[in-house]
């Protein structure tokens, strides 16, 4: 299979969610579900999706003490998602339990900075403005703890790539299809185009907003694709 495109179907609307997911399946790698989602629907709506496409990335970013974190990925591996992910900024401790167990199928990716964040923000909470050096540092924990991929803004797809080599799967939100019109209400800060993120080593490109609000979501997705060919 050669789709690149995972499509974030955080939605409030059950309905709307396997409308979109059945319309557009054909034409994705995977689905993600996040937070939104998730807390709304639960395992039930959960299962919905999985029953239209069983390639799930489930979202939840656990971050919590290793003992928690472990027990969290056991109840998720029940669920068969082929991603999920939790936050480097765990400490060692907390992503060395992810790969304690085998967790089936289940590929457990770290989080390296947030897209909504920028270098006034990580020199406040990380004490480092430069965004290139703070997520090249996570990466390499990352490696070095054995995770099995990575999640990164596509603007750190390069230098992500020259830290950690190309066996660890990474997977980039913060798709834009065109920055020259970027929505001033757009929380993610650091972003690029599909064919740009692909180019630069993204394996996986999240997708939510551009392809879930457009008026043909599944001509919206067949032009991606092909933009990425």
């Amino acid at each position: 299979m050669n789709k690149k495109i995972i499509v974030a179907i955080d939605l409030n609307n059950l309905n709307k969610a396997i409308r979109l997911a059945k319309k557009i399946k054909n034409e994705v790698y995977a689905f993600k579900i996040g937070h939104e989602f998730f807390y709304n629907f639960g395992i039930d709506g959960y299962k919905k999706i999985y029953k239209i496409c069983p390639r799930i990335f489930l979202d939840l970013k656990l971050h919590d003490i290793p003992n928690t974190v472990a027990k969290g990925l056991t109840a998720i591996s029940k669920l068969k998602p082929i991603f999920t992910t939790i936050h480097i900024s765990g400490g060692d401790k907390m992503q060395k339990v992810s790969k304690i167990k085998n967790y089936r199928k289940m590929k457990v990716l770290g989080v390296t900075i947030l897209t909504s964040l920028d270098k006034e923000q990580t020199l406040k909470y990380y004490k480092e403005k430069n965004i290139d050096m703070l997520v090249t540092k996570f990466a390499r924990y990352a490696k070095n703890n054995n995770l099995n991929g990575l999640v990164c803004s596509p603007l750190e797809i390069a230098v992500v790539r020259k830290a950690i080599g190309n066996k660890m799967t990474l997977v980039v939100p913060g798709i834009r299809l065109e920055n020259k019109s970027k929505n001033k209400k757009d929380d993610q800060k650091r972003t690029l185009t599909p064919k740009e993120a692909i180019k630069l080593g993204a394996d996986y490109l999240v997708i939510g907003r551009p392809i879930v609000e457009s008026q043909n979501p599944l001509e919206t997705i067949k032009s991606i694709n092909h933009s990425i060919k």
